[in-house]
């Protein structure tokens, strides 16, 4: 028996053998049976696959149908989620949904729209080369989040659109005990479109239970002139009430920029393993009316822990006239990613589709 469980990869531990039982749930493969792959006689590649037979690329993908939910992978555990891929086309990214539930859950842990769970909100192609989520031509969307489970994982994607659209996808996992110790991953999805005047924007709420938040992702359309980012990020922790134990010192300062990324006059954009705002829209002078930006924190080496709740807010600030701040009303989207003991509080309500779309 070998004492090492597959868990925690890297290269300091990439030749250690494991009993860990590798699988893999695809379009050819739904639900990642041992020498079950490439068997399937239909699906939407059977006609391009009719010269040449079963084996031969018949099922490479699904039909997500209009107005349903379909379920991607369903795992009876213990195990852990270490890989996903999917792609799909660019006008679905804000009307597709996925959500993740462990262990028997009846409310899931993760619930964003599939753009921007994996940092693309502004349905917009924006490459990302971090150390979990990587985005890579042509639409290439990949988590590499850890998401442990002991009796059940179970992934949907429910499409709000009343058209059918086409979703490729792999969920790569191992079979393996968890240690008592590794929590559930959660991500949660807002939206605040507009900030209200002298109001925040708020990434998580009503976190309950011990755990530790690891990162978010931010869609952020500005609505003003000017620069845009002297908002503080604060982490209200513990039964902190009025004043958060955590609070940063400016949007782009928390994202591991400075000086409104400005170098010679324009935004610079950047995608590093930890952090980034690897997305600028610019205004075109007739359709494109507002600068979007794309930005996002991972938390993965200063993980913030808490022991009972957790609450995220961020303010949407600029500059007035005489060197005053100006309380902005722009659109701000926000994931936020956590890992934390079940079970987890209710989520609010997700927009619906129109509440959702990006204009």
């Amino acid at each position: 028996m070998n004492s090492f469980n597959g868990l925690d990869m890297g290269l300091g531990n990439i030749a250690r053998l494991s009993d860990a039982v590798s699988r893999s749930i695809s379009a050819e493969n739904f639900n990642g049976e041992k020498g079950k792959g490439g068997m399937a006689t239909e699906g939407t590649g059977q006609d391009q696959a009719s010269n040449l037979g079963q084996g031969w690329k018949v099922s490479p993908s699904v039909w997500v149908e209009g107005e349903t939910t379909l379920t991607l992978a369903e795992i009876d555990g213990p195990g852990i989620i270490q890989h996903i891929w999917l792609t799909c086309p660019v006008e679905n990214w804000r009307s597709l949904i996925l959500r993740f539930y462990w262990d028997d859950e009846a409310e899931p842990s993760v619930e964003a729209p599939f753009g921007d769970f994996f940092c693309n909100g502004w349905c917009e192609r924006s490459l990302v080369n971090s150390q979990p989520i990587s985005v890579n031509p042509a639409n290439g969307f990949n988590s590499y989040w850890p998401m442990p489970f002991r009796k059940k994982a179970k992934i949907t994607i429910e499409n709000l659109n009343a058209d059918k659209t086409v979703l490729f996808y792999q969920v790569d996992y191992a079979l393996q005990q968890i240690p008592d110790d590794m929590a559930y991953f959660h991500a949660q999805y807002r939206r605040s479109n507009p900030v209200e005047y002298k109001d925040v924007h708020t990434i998580a709420d009503g976190i309950r239970g011990q755990g530790h938040f690891v990162g978010m992702y931010l869609a952020w359309q500005v609505n003003n002139n000017g620069w845009w980012g002297e908002g503080e990020v604060k982490f209200y922790m513990d039964g902190d009430k009025e004043f958060p134990t955590i609070c940063g010192t400016g949007t782009e300062d928390y994202f591991g920029g400075a000086w409104n990324w400005d170098m010679n006059g324009q935004y610079v954009t950047y995608s590093t393993p930890y952090l980034g705002m690897h997305q600028h829209i610019k205004p075109d002078g007739l359709y494109k009316a507002n600068h979007r930006f794309g930005m996002y924190r991972w938390h993965i080496m200063d993980p913030i822990r808490f022991k009972d709740d957790l609450r995220i807010t961020i303010q949407a600030l600029g500059w007035r006239s005489k060197w005053k701040y100006l309380p902005l009303q722009d659109d701000i989207s926000s994931v936020a990613f956590w890992y934390q003991s079940e079970p987890h509080s209710t989520y609010p309500q997700l927009p619906d589709r129109e509440r959702l779309e990006v204009i």
